[in-house]
């Protein structure tokens, strides 16, 4: 089968592997859709440590299902699909708990980090547990589907953070992650959402798809901004969907006492935190993990028209273009959202 191969960072190629056979409760998908993640770009160039050479990458995807292994009940060949970026084992603590994103045994596609190597979904064919499967309405496209990964990632950050209906919130990056967690929000019936960014295209993107405010600037800037429109109290939760040490303080201080906020972007390893700050402002930092089966929500959502994600879909590339795009998107050019490979023609 032919697969886009990240034989050395910096390096692809279009590699002809051999084409996985289902195993036990396992069903091989066909291919779509699969769209370039940011921890892909980061896995591109080694700065993740989380996309060991050599390795196909991949894990926002949907397909055809082509062939079922022996045990496999709910599904079969023809049936269209999307599935979680998690293989989660179904059985530990945390699986028995419904936090199938903590599971013990953990694993995800498209990733080799040392401990594990999971080939991912920029190839024509990809085989996945059965547990991880979800059932595609017919009118949603491939490329559509191909975002409920990290629509997911956005709804289950909303989840976490415990946002009420009144709330005052903000979103601290105008990426696509932030973009889908301000409209999760929208869809969670908050009172009001500002999203920041130091890029004007995705700020206007932002009011488009539903944000109340745009707040254009980093840092002190932006903790200004808050503070003066909401009489010097702050936001009841931010959201930062950028992670980096400065968006983090940045978060910091335009929350309110006692607010909330939700770490989502994981750019830098480590970050420094003003303790004092913290403590003494009685504020709840909440980290959150990619998704736990929020799939179902963002099918609806996306379904509904309550999440739009078509706006956020820079190109449907066919796979033989993904170097390219790797090369662009490394380059961080402001206007590039989401790019969608295709292994196969139905998403095209």
């Amino acid at each position: 089968m032919k697969s886009l191969l990240l034989e050395e960072y910096g390096k692809f190629a279009i590699a002809d592997l051999p084409r996985p056979e289902p195993g036990e409760q396992e069903v091989l998908v066909r291919v779509a859709a699969c769209g370039i993640c940011g921890s892909d770009v980061h896995g591109y160039d080694g700065s993740s440590g989380r996309r060991i050479p050599p390795l196909v990458m991949g894990h926002e995807a949907a397909g055809v299902i082509f062939s079922v292994g022996t045990g496999v009940t709910a599904y079969k060949p023809g049936d269209r699909v999307t599935f979680d970026s998690t293989v989660y084992c179904g059985q530990c603590v945390y699986c028995r708990r419904g936090e199938m994103n903590l599971c013990d045994r953990r694993q995800v596609i498209g990733v080799s980090c040392g401990e594990y190597r999971r080939n991912g979904a920029f190839a024509e064919f990809i085989a996945v547990p059965e547990r991880i499967l979800y059932r595609l309405p017919s009118k949603m496209s491939f490329p559509e589907a191909a975002m409920l990964e990290a629509t997911s990632v956005a709804i289950h950050a909303v989840k976490v953070s415990g946002v009420k209906k009144g709330d005052t919130t903000l979103v601290v990056g105008a990426g696509m992650i932030g973009l889908l967690t301000m409209q999760a929000l929208r869809a969670a019936g908050v009172a009001r959402v500002m999203i920041a960014d130091i890029d004007e295209t995705r700020l206007t993107l932002g009011e488009l798809l539903g944000a109340d405010e745009a707040l254009r600037g980093t840092g002190e800037e932006i903790a200004k901004a808050v503070l003066e429109r909401t009489g010097g109290v702050g936001a009841d939760a931010v959201f930062d969907a950028v992670g980096r040490a400065k968006t983090v303080a940045e978060s910091i201080d335009s929350v309110r006492k006692g607010g909330t906020v939700t770490l989502i972007g994981n750019i830098e390893p480590e970050v420094s935190l003003p303790l004092q700050k913290v403590v003494s402002r009685q504020i709840r930092i909440q980290g959150t993990a990619a998704s736990a089966g929020e799939y179902p929500q963002a099918i609806e959502l996306i379904s509904s028209g309550r999440i739009q994600v078509r706006a956020l879909i820079t190109a449907v590339a066919p796979l033989e273009e993904g170097p390219s795009w790797f090369e662009r998107l490394h380059a961080q050019e402001p206007n590039l959202m989401k790019v969608v490979l295709s292994p196969n023609e139905e998403a095209r």
